[in-house]
């Protein structure tokens, strides 16, 4: 009987709000000594520690071990970890929630303006052509090769520019040529034989490749204990098809604004950069992915506002209310500007959409009219901690964006960057 009733009650609690209440809750929760949390559970429910866990209760009187709770505060006050285990009647498990206790980490947050300048591991196929000549037709696209193709090895070799490819498809002639690629995330290989074009008398396999890009965006942090940096909080894409640029080299400079284009309902304004003239290079770049590019500087850029860093507030630090972001829109260098951050999502994985901000500054407003393109990756500050990166901003709306949690930027620094080999000069 007592079986029948809890089946009963798992399956009215599944569909219920509570139960969508409770799969929001953060699987892991990543907390500093010190920092206070509570984790709200809506209706009684029962929580039990973890035995031998580091201590995360704020009342020593909560044993967990038959407490019910609506809400649980959480008050660390050493590193480690626990889990808590929620649960019905101490029998209809609910979910368990790992508390991360970490020291406290303290980062230069970004605001300055940066070039980007990255050249691809392989060519990205953007496009294909046919051949303007008796033969006709297009081997590449006859052999299976398609826009949005990396294309790596050419007959084993590696492939290193445009020209590169160029040369070595010249040089091997009417043979069958075995191209390997990457495919989205699948590695493969075809064959193509090359047709000479009528034109000039070269062997083509009849595609447009591109090898590199540049841009202007916004440095998001630097750690002084790694030397590791973020930026932008969104991938380096080829504008073409989309694809995202895999890294072969790149560097980040320094980058003065020369000029901005206002964003508009519509239409996405943009900030304009110079850098390749002076090219004062500060880190080497060796990763590119939907969270933004991350690398390594030689010396730590140095923030005027907050030359002593501020520390990183975790997502469950984040609150809707009054922050700020850091931005560099002019040629007067970085400023400090007022923003709502008007929706938290909670997110037990990364992604990009972590918060909804809306600009309320009215002198950034004026020159921008809100986010614009170029300020991805503006740090957003919140109750004196580094909270998160600007990452996008609405096309009908200029003025409120999207920002992603500090914790997921932090994570892809984590899982590791090439500190070893900085670029000359950096």
């Amino acid at each position: 009987m007592w079986g029948v009733c809890l089946s009963v009650l798992a399956v009215a609690l599944n569909y219920s709000p509570q139960a969508r209440q409770w799969r929001a809750l953060p699987d892991v929760l990543r907390l500093a000594p010190g920092q206070q949390h509570v984790l709200s559970l809506g209706m009684p429910v029962r929580v039990e520690a973890e035995q031998g866990g580091v201590p995360v209760l704020a009342s020593t009187a909560q044993t967990l071990q038959n407490a019910v709770q609506t809400s649980v505060n959480l008050a660390p006050g050493q590193v480690g970890e626990t889990r808590l285990r929620l649960s019905l009647l101490g029998l209809l498990p609910i979910k368990d929630v790992r508390v991360w206790v970490q020291p406290r980490r303290v980062l230069i947050p970004g605001g300055q303006a940066i070039g980007v300048a990255l050249h691809t591991s392989g060519v990205l196929v953007v496009g294909t052509s046919d051949f303007a000549s008796a033969q006709g037709g297009n081997p590449a696209r006859e052999a299976g090769i398609r826009p949005g193709d990396l294309l790596r090895t050419l007959n084993g070799s590696g492939i290193q520019s445009a020209a590169h490819l160029s040369q070595m498809v010249n040089t091997l002639g009417a043979q069958t040529l075995r191209v390997g690629l990457r495919r989205q995330n699948s590695d493969m290989e075809i064959d193509v034989v090359p047709r000479v074009d009528d034109m000039d008398g070269q062997y083509r396999l009849g595609v447009w490749v591109r090898d590199s890009t540049a841009g202007v965006g916004t440095l998001s942090f630097y750690d002084p204990q790694t030397r590791a940096f973020g930026a932008l909080g969104h991938a380096i894409t080829d504008v073409d098809t989309g694809a995202y640029l895999t890294v072969g080299t790149g560097q980040i400079l320094e980058a003065k604004v020369v000029d901005v284009l206002r964003g508009a309902k519509g239409e996405p304004g943009e900030l304009k950069g110079s850098f390749l003239k002076e090219k004062r290079v500060m880190g080497s770049i060796s990763k590119n992915n939907a969270f933004g590019i991350y690398g390594a500087m030689g010396d730590a850029p140095g923030n005027p506002l907050y030359p002593q860093g501020l520390p990183v507030g975790a997502q469950s630090a984040v609150h809707e209310g009054a922050a700020s972001i850091l931005a560099t829109v002019d040629g007067d260098g970085m400023r400090e500007y007022a923003i709502q951050i008007v929706r938290c999502t909670p997110q037990n994985r990364a992604g990009q959409k972590s918060m909804v901000l809306r600009v309320t500054d009215e002198a950034l407003l004026a020159k921008t009219g809100g986010i614009v393109q170029g300020m991805s990756g503006s740090p957003i500050l919140q109750d004196g901690y580094i909270v998160g990166a600007v990452t996008h901003v609405y096309v009908n709306d200029p003025t409120q964006g999207y920002g992603m949690y500090i914790d997921w930027m932090l994570e892809q620094v984590d899982a590791g960057t090439d500190l070893a080999a900085l670029p000359e000069g950096a």
